[in-house]
C-alpha cells in the first residue's frame, strides 16, 4: 500500500497539486469562519462543506465545475434545515435520512453534477447528526456553509485553477437502461437498504453514535457499480478505519485536542485524503480516520473507548453494505465487467478509424481526444475488475485471467497512443495498407463483442516497419490474444 500511495505515478503532479489547493482552501475557510465569529461547530461545518467543494465536484469543464459549486449550497442548506428541525424526532428523522441516502445515490444517473449534490446532501445532514444541530444554531451554520463555499471557490476557480491548463476530462456516458435496469436505480435501493439496516442496528450499540453506521454504508458505495466492488470496497473502508484507530491513539490522544498541534495534524489528514484518493482508499479512510478522532479531541470528548465504538460502527455499516448489494437486487461483478470491457473495445475500433482517418488527410478527425475516452474506460474496467484480482479472491483461475485481460488492454491502449502520435505528425503519409489493417481491427473487435471468436483472423508473425503498420499490427495480436482470457472456461467464465 505505502508503494501503491507515493510511487504511482502523478502524471503533471496533478495529485499533488490537488491535494496542495485543498489544504489552502480549507485552512482559509477555517480562518474565514473564525474570523466572522464563528463557533467551533460552525468552523467544522464550513470545513466540511469546504472540503466537499474541493473534493466531490468533477465536472468535465471548468464552467461545469463552477456551476455544480454554486448550486451546493441550495441542495445543503434545506437538508441542514431539515435534519435540525428533525433533531428531537427520532422517527421523523431517520426516514428522512434515509430518503436523503435513495434520493443522493438515484441522483448519480446525473452524471459529476448529480453524484456532487447527493454527496454533499447526505453529509450535510451526516454533520448535522455529527454536531447535534439545532433550529438555533441554523443561522450560524447557514453562514458558515456559503462562506466556506465560496472561500473554497476562490481558491479553486480564482487562486489556483489548473484545471484550465488541462484538457477537458472525458467522462463515459452512462449506458441507456429503465427501471430496474439502469445500475443507479438499484443501486439506490441498495443503498436505503443498507443505510437501513446500518441505521437500526447501529442504534442498538450507540444512540448517540450511530449515524457512523450510516456514514460507512453510504461511503462504500460511492464510486462502485457491482456488489463485488461494493465487498472489495467494504473490506477497505474496514482495514483503513482500523489502521487510522491505531494511528489515533498514538497521536490524536495524546494531543487532547491542543489547537496547534491538532490544526497541523489535520491540514496534513486533508493533504493526505486528496493525495491517497485516486491510488488507494485505505489510506485515504486511514486519513478520514485520523481527522475525524482529531476533531472529536477539539470537541474534549476524544478517548480510546470512542475509537472502539468507531470500529464497531463502521463494521456494522460494511455488513449493512455487504447484505445490501449480495441480496437486494444485486449487480453481479461478470455483469459489469463485461459491460465496460466490451465499450473499452468499441473505443479502441474508434480511436483507431480516427487515427487511420488522419492519416488519410481528414482534418476533422481528432484521435486524441477518443484516447482520452479510452483511458476513461479502461479506469472503469480496472476498478470493475479489481474484485477478481484482489489477493483475497480466492479462485486463482480467474484471477489469472482477470489480470491476463487487463494486461492486454494496456497493450492495445499502448499501441492507440503511438499509433495516435504517429497521426499527430504532419508529414506522416497515408499508406494504402492501413484501411486493411483497420478493417481487420474493426473485425475483431466484433468478433470479441459479439463472442464469435473463431471470426478473428491470425496475425502476421514479423512486424511492418512502418510506424503505424507496426502499431496496428500491435493492436491486432493484443485483441488476437483477448480472446482466450475473455472466452475460456475456468470454473465461472470471466463475462457472461
Amino acid at each position: 500500500m505505502l508503494k501503491r500511495v507515493f510511487v504511482a505515478p502523478d502524471l503533471g503532479r496533478v495529485r499533488l497539486r490537488f491535494a496542495a489547493r485543498a489544504v489552502l482552501g480549507i485552512g482559509l475557510a477555517a480562518v474565514v469562519c473564525g474570523l466572522t465569529g464563528q463557533s467551533l461547530a460552525g468552523a467544522v461545518t464550513g470545513g466540511l462543506a469546504a472540503l466537499l467543494a474541493l473534493f466531490t465536484v468533477t465536472d468535465a469543464t471548468v464552467r461545469g465545475q463552477a456551476v455544480t459549486t454554486a448550486l451546493l449550497p441550495c441542495v445543503g442548506l434545506p437538508v441542514l434545515a431539515a435534519a435540525a428541525e428533525l433533531q428531537d424526532h427520532a422517527v421523523a428523522r431517520d426516514l428522512t435520512f434515509l430518503a436523503v441516502v435513495g434520493a443522493g445515490v438515484y441522483a448519480r444517473r446525473w452524471g459529476p453534477r448529480g453524484h456532487s449534490l447527493g454527496v454533499f446532501a447526505f453529509m450535510t445532514f451526516f454533520v448535522a447528526q455529527f454536531l447535534h444541530a439545532t433550529t438555533d444554531q441554523l443561522p450560524m451554520l447557514y453562514a458558515a456553509v456559503v462562506l466556506s463555499v465560496l472561500t473554497a471557490a476562490t481558491v479553486r476557480f480564482g487562486f489556483w485553477c489548473y484545471e484550465r491548463r488541462l484538457p477537458p476530462t472525458a467522462v463515459p456516458a452512462p449506458t441507456a437502461a429503465r427501471g430496474l435496469a439502469r445500475v443507479t436505480t438499484r443501486q439506490a435501493v441498495q443503498a436505503t437498504a443498507g443505510a437501513g439496516f446500518a441505521l437500526v442496528v447501529g442504534q442498538l450499540v450507540s444512540g448517540q453514535r450511530w449515524y457512523w453506521a450510516v456514514g460507512a454504508t453510504w461511503w462504500i458505495f460511492v464510486n462502485t457499480a457491482s456488489r463485488g466492488e461494493t465487498v472489495v470496497r467494504g473490506f477497505r473502508r474496514v482495514l483503513g478505519t482500523v489502521l487510522g484507530i491505531a494511528l489515533g491513539l498514538l497521536v490524536a490522544v495524546p494531543v487532547q485536542g491542543a489547537p496547534v498541534p491538532t490544526a497541523i495534524l489535520v491540514a496534513a489528514c486533508v493533504f493526505g485524503i486528496f493525495y491517497s484518493a485516486a491510488v488507494s482508499y485505505t489510506w485515504m479512510m486511514l486519513s478520514v480516520t485520523l481527522m475525524a478522532e482529531l476533531l472529536y479531541g477539539l470537541l474534549g470528548v476524544l478517548n480510546p473507548a470512542l475509537l472502539a465504538l468507531r470500529f464497531t460502527e463502521t463494521g456494522v455499516g460494511a455488513l449493512g453494505a455487504v447484505l445490501a448489494v449480495l441480496l437486494v437486487l444485486p449487480v453481479t461483478t461478470h455483469t459489469t465487467t463485461d459491460a465496460w470491457i466490451q465499450r473499452a473495445l468499441r473505443c479502441v475500433h474508434t480511436c483507431t478509424a480516427e487515427a487511420a482517418a488522419r492519416l488519410a488527410g481528414s482534418v476533422t478527425a481528432d484521435p486524441a481526444g477518443r484516447v482520452a475516452e479510452l483511458e476513461q474506460l479502461l479506469g472503469r474496467v480496472r476498478l470493475s475488475v479489481a474484485p477478481l484480482v484482489h489477493p483475497l479472491n480466492p479462485m486463482l483461475g480467474r484471477k489469472r485471467r482477470a489480470r491476463r485481460v487487463l494486461a492486454l488492454l494496456d497493450d492495445c491502449a499502448r499501441e492507440i497512443r503511438g499509433l495516435v502520435a504517429v497521426a499527430a505528425d504532419p508529414e506522416a503519409s497515408h499508406d494504402a495498407r492501413l484501411a486493411a489493417a483497420c478493417w481487420r481491427v474493426e473485425s475483431a473487435v466484433e468478433a470479441l463483442t459479439d463472442g464469435d471468436a473463431s471470426r478473428l483472423a491470425a496475425t502476421p508473425t514479423r512486424a511492418p516497419a512502418e510506424p503505424a503498420l507496426a502499431h496496428l499490427h500491435g493492436l491486432e495480436h493484443a485483441l488476437a490474444e483477448l480472446a482466450e482470457p475473455l472466452r475460456a472456461r475456468s470454473g465461472v467464465p470471466l463475462v457472461n
